[in-house]
């Protein structure tokens, strides 16, 4: 299965940067399953050595431990049908008559030339990586052009104005380029980059200079200046389009990551129920009775297939939630503006 790589540190630097979010984000979602599987092992079998009721005394009141697993096999079974089925319905929106995939496909490629026209580029790539990098290149070249023609201007508040803007521009952008050169697409890095751009803030901080300094700037220089804001809108668009398709791709990898691990995780409640009872597995290994070492096991296989949708979830609604809107909006506190309100 595609997924990110593992070995790089949490990026406090960029501006999506933290351990929480490096979590939610960034970290392999099979590494996250193990770690909380790994948690709840350790924590159950920390219990038995905490004066409760051992378990071997309540499987002996029971006679087996069915008791325990018997519940995991119709939960197992049902959840892993309701999420394959909605993973099913998600993706059926992608079928369609010929005639709505023949406008989706010259809509597509008319945002394409769009994009073309405002960097420059006589053809846009056709990978979402390199895609994203043209478009962030360019608006990166756009804004490096409009402080070019600024370098005559006599309005030391509108130099020093257009100056900070580009410096957050290129700081960003060359951020951002820099990491879309090795990303590919089914992998987080793709999507870490395109919202690690804040094309929102860049919008408004545009628009700003343009209207507070709007008797101060040239007929070329509003030109440059529109410009910019159309290229950095086009970038709202593009990132929408390429988080869709990997929700898309995400639903698919959960589903199938759901079905991998699904008929083990039943082979091994199977197993609980029909051999282990309270004459099983005698003896202890390190202090702890060597039933509650495989009691606890198989309670952390029972529950993988749920700890699996979890961590793919919880992915995507932090990318869901940090992109709710798009365009000029702002939702985060920390990107207040100073002035506002």
């Amino acid at each position: 299965m595609n997924d990110e790589d593992t070995s790089g540190e949490p990026a406090s630097q960029d501006r999506l940067g933290g351990t929480r979010l490096w979590l939610l984000l960034r970290l392999n979602r099979w590494v996250f399953t193990g770690a909380i599987l790994a948690v709840v092992y350790v924590v159950l079998v920390a219990f038995s050595v905490l004066g409760v009721t051992p378990l071997r005394v309540i499987v002996d009141t029971q006679g087996s431990v069915g008791f325990f697993f018997s519940s995991f096999i119709g939960a197992i079974i049902t959840g892993t049908s309701i999420v394959v089925t909605i993973s099913q319905l998600v993706l059926s929106q992608e079928l369609g008559a010929v005639g709505d995939q023949r406008e989706r496909m010259q809509e597509s490629m008319a945002f394409q030339r769009d994009v073309e026209e405002i960097i420059g580029s006589a053809t846009s790539p056709p990978e979402p990586a390199a895609f994203l990098y043209e478009l962030v290149d360019g608006i990166h070249e756009l804004a490096t052009e409009f402080e070019a023609v600024m370098e005559d201007e006599r309005d030391d508040n509108l130099q020093a104005a257009v100056a900070n803007y580009v410096e957050d521009v290129t700081g960003n952008a060359e951020s951002v380029t820099t990491d879309l050169e090795d990303a590919q697409f089914g992998t987080f890095e793709v999507i870490w980059n395109a919202l690690n751009f804040n094309y929102s803030r860049k919008i408004y901080d545009a628009r700003k200079i343009r209207a507070n300094h709007e008797d101060s700037l040239s007929e070329e220089a509003t030109e440059q200046i529109d410009q910019l804001i159309d290229a950095l809108q086009l970038f709202g668009p593009a990132r929408e389009h390429f988080k869709t398709l990997y929700f898309q791709w995400e639903l698919i990898n959960l589903s199938r990551a759901l079905l991998y691990i699904s008929v083990p995780a039943l082979t091994v409640m199977g197993v609980m129920i029909m051999y282990v009872d309270g004459n099983a597995l005698l003896g202890t290994t390190f202090g702890i009775d060597n039933l509650v070492w495989v009691t606890s096991a198989g309670f952390v296989v029972g529950i993988s297939p749920f700890i699996v949708f979890i961590t793919y979830i919880l992915r995507i609604a932090t990318v869901a939630q940090r992109t709710l809107a798009m365009g000029p909006f702002i939702l985060r506190e920390s990107e207040r503006d100073e002035d506002l309100g």
